[in-house]
């Protein structure tokens, strides 16, 4: 707010990034009346911009319809290099009790109600009473961590990770199971792909973007728990699969590097430079804030 405000007045251009749906969250937390009022608050702060920047096609019709204007794509890349299938670490998948026949459903993000992390839980239920020796995995922190770890002994939990270590994660596992209805985007969807690590997710944000269903991974309709479940169960049932959707879940992995979106994102802000330029000449600074 404090930047946005000194903007104007200093003539430099501002371009904001939406990144968290905060009027979402507020529903998880017995907050539910106050969405419209985060939601007005939101469109404010970002209308005293020059443009805002939002990752998918979907999110820049949500907020449209909400009454934010001047909304443009700045999707998200992945680094296919740290993220890669050759993290495979049998030494790691050994000490989470697999061995290379072991289905290994994974899950990575923050231990909490805004995650649906009920929905994983219940998957991984299901998935388990359909073949008992699997294994489940758990990477991340947050507020149901402790709950879930009394409620769930069999699960591993390994906390939060970082770098390669995470990187090794997700290339040991064999689905990521993400049930997330509140993201904007949803970088693990990208860094499980580049990892050939086939999704399971709804189709929405970044898998609906990138998962191409029966392709290179598995999606159902946005909200269906049934259908999240019973996907799930199936691939406890016949892993086969899995394999030949990671390859293809890598492959297009590969076509999301950063260079082509940070191109894209370099001529947004030059396009807002110089709709700010004055006659005869054009700034040559910019802050960029982000919500």
């Amino acid at each position: 707010h404090a930047a946005l405000a000194v903007a104007p007045a200093l003539t430099i251009p501002a371009v904001t990034g939406f990144h968290t749906q905060f009027h979402q969250y507020s529903r998880h937390y017995g907050l539910g009346m106050l969405t419209r009022p985060i939601v007005d608050t939101l469109r404010r702060f970002h209308h005293a911009s020059d443009a805002t920047l939002v990752p998918t096609t979907t999110l820049e019709h949500e907020l449209a319809n909400d009454g934010f204007r001047n909304l443009h794509v700045f999707s998200r890349g992945v680094d296919t290099t740290l993220f890669s299938p050759l993290r495979r670490d049998p030494a790691l998948r050994r000490a989470w009790g697999c061995d290379e026949d072991t289905l290994t459903a994974l899950y990575v993000g923050r231990i909490a109600a805004e995650k649906n992390i009920g929905l994983a839980v219940d998957a991984f239920r299901a998935m388990v009473t359909a073949r008992p020796a699997m294994r489940v995995v758990l990477v991340g922190d947050g507020p149901e961590l402790l709950r879930l770890r009394r409620e769930h002994p069999d699960y591993l939990f390994t906390g939060a990770k970082v770098g390669a270590t995470l990187a090794a994660h997700y290339a040991s596992a064999d689905l990521f199971v993400f049930p997330s209805l509140t993201e904007t985007f949803g970088n693990v969807v990208t860094e499980a792909m580049a990892s050939s690590l086939p999704v399971l997710a709804f189709d929405y944000a970044a898998a609906r973007e990138h998962v191409r269903n029966g392709s290179n991974g598995l999606t159902v309709p946005l909200g269906d728990r049934d259908a999240f479940v019973a996907t799930a169960t199936g691939v406890a049932h016949d892993p086969s699969p899995l394999k030949q959707l990671g390859r293809a879940a890598r492959s297009t992995a590969e076509s999301l590097g950063w260079d082509r979106v940070i191109r894209g994102v370099e001529q947004r802000l030059l396009e807002v430079i110089e709709r700010h330029a004055h006659p005869g000449g054009r700034h040559e600074a910019m802050a960029a804030t982000t919500e």
